[in-house]
């Protein structure tokens, strides 16, 4: 999310008609790396992770200051851990944008190390191969090199294989950036629904909308402590928050006077690393025409917050079919768009019948459209002939309205119904459907392990970048 912020902080210079040598400037600032074994998808799109970095060095390596660290609420513990997971979708065309959170705690398969939190891939990854190199007699500055390294390849390949995308390009930012980009657009405005004082995040914040600095915007974006849903309502500030940031930036003139852009280039080339394959201005280039409205933010499904492991390890509990199909169905809404006009989903009434016979599927799935902007019709227990797949079914195989229920299901088939009314739409889900609010029931279990208090969480609605003020949240 950090990272998406400040690649949007140099495309408003790119729209406002800043000198395009300023922009080579400030790119050229950025600290470049390679060998992350990206690429190999041809989706019709360019895939970004964008990973928030809780480091104790700045972009080159250099430690923070005493005051710095105290600025971030930081300590003195050594430690890589990504805060910040973010897949950002972005079709060739330029035209739009989808940022995927992945919950910092989910538990994944871990290149070489197996099961584990997916934040713990690179730091994990890190330090396992810093010690062995050190081991092998290689110097200290050559082992953190390369052990960084090995760690930000098992974090793409972790990310890779949870969502089945293949990631294009790497943007790496760490805590200091946040606070250095947030006041360097003169801070944002948030709005809370309650008072929060929770000292270990530093959040302490009245209820209302109010405008934050860069560290109280940090403490706002990392608390998770004392909220309902814990890490979940920290990727929700963390959205809104980004939101309301990308929508300020994509609309801002200060961003187009030499001071403006001296503390955005600073802020930029001492936080930021990007992979050296990335063309940036090529890049802006297609983005040139992107509002915020265009921009939206997404979370993958979860089907447990409070899952424990056999080893009485608290992880956010995710089922990877279910995440691919989740994906997959975000990247073929965004890879597919035509220049026709986009289908709007609250013309579109949507019955539900279980087939299943796994309980409550049916209600899942309606909250899930629901969450999508469809309107819910019937929601019960199926009566028809016997089903062994699921299916969208519509008077006509060709109707729009039914595509678009498919699509937002992870893509599943449209069958005709002639005993159906041409404006009719409704979904069958067999025991095969695995799509969005299937995970929701927290029915699936590759861990070998379970949980008795298991806390089902429907999808959100998506947030998006064009909205008139900030969303006012948890």
């Amino acid at each position: 999310m950090r990272g998406f912020a400040a690649i949007l902080a140099v495309v408003v210079l790119v729209i406002t008609g800043f000198a395009w040598h300023s922009v080579d400037s400030l790119i050229s600032n950025i600290e470049r790396i390679g060998n992350l074994g990206l690429g190999g998808g041809r989706d019709g799109a360019v895939d970004i992770l964008l990973v928030g970095v809780d480091s104790r060095t700045d972009a080159h390596g250099n430690p923070l200051s005493d005051r710095e660290r105290a600025l971030l609420h930081a300590g003195d513990e050594v430690g890589t851990n990504t805060d910040t997971i973010v897949l950002i979708r972005v079709p060739n065309d330029g035209r739009s944008a989808t940022a995927i959170s992945i919950p910092r705690d989910s538990y994944v398969d871990i290149p070489d190390l197996g099961k584990g939190k997916i934040n713990s891939a690179y730091g994990a990854t890190k330090e396992t191969q810093r010690l062995k190199l050190m081991n092998q007699g290689v110097t200290e500055a050559d082992a953190d090199k390369q052990s960084t390294q090995a760690g930000r390849q098992a974090l793409i390949k972790s990310v890779a294989n949870l969502t089945g995308i293949s990631v294009d390009h790497y943007a790496e930012v760490s805590l200091l950036g946040f606070v250095l980009l947030t006041d360097a657009v003169g801070g944002v405005e948030v709005c809370l629904n309650n008072p929060v004082d929770e000292w270990m995040s530093g959040a302490d914040f009245p209820a209302g909308r109010q405008r934050l600095d860069g560290p109280s915007a940090l403490s706002f974006v990392r608390q998770r402590h004392n909220l309902p849903r814990g890490d979940l309502d920290r990727i929700v500030r963390q959205q809104v928050f980004m939101a309301q940031l990308v929508g300020q930036v994509l609309n801002a003139k200060t961003l187009g006077n030499p001071g403006k852009m001296k503390q955005l280039s600073d802020a930029v080339g001492r936080t930021v690393v990007l992979d050296d394959d990335w063309d940036v201005l090529a890049f802006l280039q297609q983005l040139q025409d992107l509002s915020g409205g265009q921009v939206k933010f997404e979370t993958i499904p979860v089907t447990d917050l409070n899952f424990m492991t056999n080893s009485g390890e608290s992880v956010v509990k995710v089922d990877p079919k279910a995440v691919k199909t989740y994906v997959g169905s975000l990247v073929d809404e965004k890879a597919t768009e035509s220049d026709e006009p986009a289908l709007d989903p609250a013309t579109v009434s949507v019955s539900v019948y279980n087939a299943s016979g796994v309980g409550g599927l049916a209600g899942q799935v309606a909250q899930a459209l629901s969450g999508k902007g469809f309107h819910e019709g019937l929601v019960g227990n199926y009566t028809g002939p016997s089903v062994t797949s699921s299916r969208v079914l519509a008077a006509n195989t060709s109707d729009a309205k039914a595509k678009a229920v498919a699509k937002a299901l992870g893509g599943l088939p449209v069958l005709a119904d002639a005993t159906l009314s041409p404006d009719s739409v409704s979904v069958v889900l067999a025991s095969d459907y695995s799509g969005p609010g299937s995970a929701a029931g927290g029915i699936f279990d590759f861990s070998g392990t379970s949980s008795a208090t298991a806390t089902p969480v429907p999808p959100a609605p998506p947030i998006d970048a064009g909205q008139n003020g900030p969303k006012c949240v948890n």
